[in-house]
């Protein structure tokens, strides 16, 4: 008898099955007892009409069991079938004590963030502590696919690099046999040269490094980030644009195929509405106005202005995500575009949701002699980034991309109350395992 997957079950009305997994729980309900098998598309149930026919003392939770029975159409059961049990057999079990059992909502665990993740791979067989990662999943599938349909290349660029990515700060130094390298802040160096390459449109999905001590629960110092980058741009909105067309696709793709983890973490589909752009100095203007903020010293928005601004673009535009744009350039790396209306400012943007930037993307400097006094302005030795700079010597058309944080657009996603309930190893300033 081949193995059936609890989600399939319903499929096999009146045949003889056979699941195999942890066992999630055993529950008697007076008369009868049913004996819960998890897997991995989730848990499905066996009945027991006769309970003194079967002794179920022995059985230890968290075991690897084989369950075969007659599948039965149940309305109530979670599958609308379950299984008429037959046999049980242990295949393995536990030689030590659960560090807490994973058969219980989060709320009712109450389990401290660091015990959560001192016990990882454990506390993943919890549903609801999973269940994150197959939303996430599904962000970063839709966001290969659909850039893949506007004819963007995947690319895989190196992790090693000898400079960063914006100035130099923020990395961590690794010893690279007899030199110095550090740790990739970003693709973004390798997007612009594959770009200059001829490959036109590319996008990439990696892990990036950040040594910026920080111990916040929107923070960690390496994550997964979503990038792209585009040449033949005629504005910056091109950019956004197609980031409009991602976050509406991933958000129906959600809705489809991610329905049983919303409604696990009792979580609400982002509203999209308009996607409005917002320049820095009107949402400045709108934070003094609407929400009596003090703005005259402000430069960009604090984590308050943040929320805020998404408060007004909700209640104004009907959606959760608002781009902010024309940042200046001293809040900016050196190669964005300069705004050719105001030379301090920039044609960067970032896009927050639900009151925290999730994107930070940009038109970016195309011009080889501007990008060299541009790498001048910041203190920086344009010979440090000759490898960089080659490639704009040679005709680079007008181009742009930015990069999503997948772990905060999960965390905004599902109100995780911290990012690290979004990455499988997190890796913060005092985390170094599992």
């Amino acid at each position: 008898m081949q193995r059936t997957l609890a989600a399939d079950i319903a499929k096999h009305i009146g045949e003889d099955v056979k699941l195999v997994g942890w066992l999630f729980q055993v529950r008697e309900l007076g008369s009868i007892s049913f004996v819960v098998v998890r897997d991995r598309t989730g848990t499905a149930q066996a009945v027991i009409l006769d309970p003194t026919q079967h002794d179920l003392s022995h059985l230890k939770r968290e075991s690897l069991v084989e369950v075969t029975g007659t599948v039965k159409a149940e309305p109530q059961a979670k599958r609308g079938a379950e299984l008429l049990f037959k046999e049980i057999k242990v295949l393995a079990e536990p030689v030590a004590e659960l560090p807490f059992e994973v058969n219980r909502s989060k709320k009712k665990l109450n389990l401290k963030i660091d015990s959560v993740l001192d016990h990882r791979a454990f506390s993943l067989r919890n549903p609801e502590i999973s269940a994150p990662f197959k939303v996430q999943a599904e962000i970063v599938r839709t966001f290969a696919d659909y850039l893949r349909g506007l004819g963007f290349t995947e690319v895989h660029t190196s992790k090693i690099v000898s400079a960063g990515t914006e100035g130099g700060t923020a990395l961590f130094p690794i010893k690279y046999f007899e030199q110095t390298a550090f740790l990739a802040q970003s693709p973004q160096f390798y997007k612009q040269m594959l770009v200059g390459a001829g490959f036109e449109r590319v996008f990439e999905i990696g892990f990036v490094y950040r040594a910026e001590d920080h111990a916040t629960s929107r923070h960690i110092n390496e994550y997964l980030s979503l990038d792209f980058e585009m040449g033949f741009i005629e504005s910056y909105t091109d950019i956004i644009d197609v980031e409009r067309g991602f976050l509406k696709q991933m958000v129906e793709n959600i809705g489809k195929t991610c329905a049983d983890e919303l409604a696990l973490l009792k979580a609400e589909l982002p509203k999209t509405g308009d996607f409005p752009e917002i320049r820095l100095k009107d949402a400045l203007a709108i934070l003094a106005k609407d929400y009596k903020r003090d703005t005259k010293d402000m430069v960009d928005l604090d984590p308050e202005g943040e929320r805020q601004i998404c408060d007004y673009a909700l209640k104004t535009y009907g959606s959760e995500f608002v781009f902010v744009s024309r940042y200046p350039r001293k809040a900016r790396p050196f190669y964005t575009m300069p705004d050719p209306e105001d030379d301090e400012s920039t044609l960067g943007f970032d896009c927050l949701f639900r009151g925290l930037e999730v994107t930070t993307g940009s038109q970016r400097i195309h011009d080889y002699n501007m990008l060299v006094e541009s790498i001048k302005r910041i203190g920086g030795n344009p010979d440090n980034f000759e490898f960089y700079l080659e490639i704009f010597r040679y005709a680079m058309p007008p181009h742009g991309g930015l990069a999503i944080g997948a772990e905060r657009l999960t965390q905004q996603i599902l109100n995780l109350g911290n990012v690290r309930e979004a990455s499988f190893f997190p890796r913060d300033r005092f985390r170094l395992t599992p």
